[in-house]
């Protein structure tokens, strides 16, 4: 999933609502976010993405986040959440990689 612009007060419902479409249309346990579009984040976005983590963690999974702007690996940072997700330095290869099921 790739997420672009910023993740606020004002955009982060809409990204709540994708988060909360792809849980129930799909049993993914695996969802990796390409943060390298996000110019900002606040502590709003950071909730909607500490709820996907906790919805995926309930059915076994994780969310992990990759490529964050320096602007949002500083937030990650300073909160703690560094710790929280597993977060890559670019997209996982294996993700670029992998074929489409279907």
């Amino acid at each position: 999933m790739a997420v672009t612009g910023e993740i606020d007060l004002y955009t982060a419902p809409g990204l709540q609502s994708e988060f909360t479409r792809l849980l129930q249309e799909s049993p993914t346990t695996y969802v990796v976010i390409d943060m390298s579009g996000v110019e900002f984040c606040d502590s709003t976005g950071m909730n909607v993405l500490l709820s996907a983590l906790k919805r995926l963690k309930e059915r076994g999974g994780t969310l992990e986040l990759a490529a964050p702007r320096p602007a949002v690996r500083k937030i990650l940072q300073v909160t703690g959440l560094d710790s929280v997700f597993t977060v890559h330095e670019a997209v996982p290869g294996k993700l670029l990689t992998a074929k489409p099921k279907g």
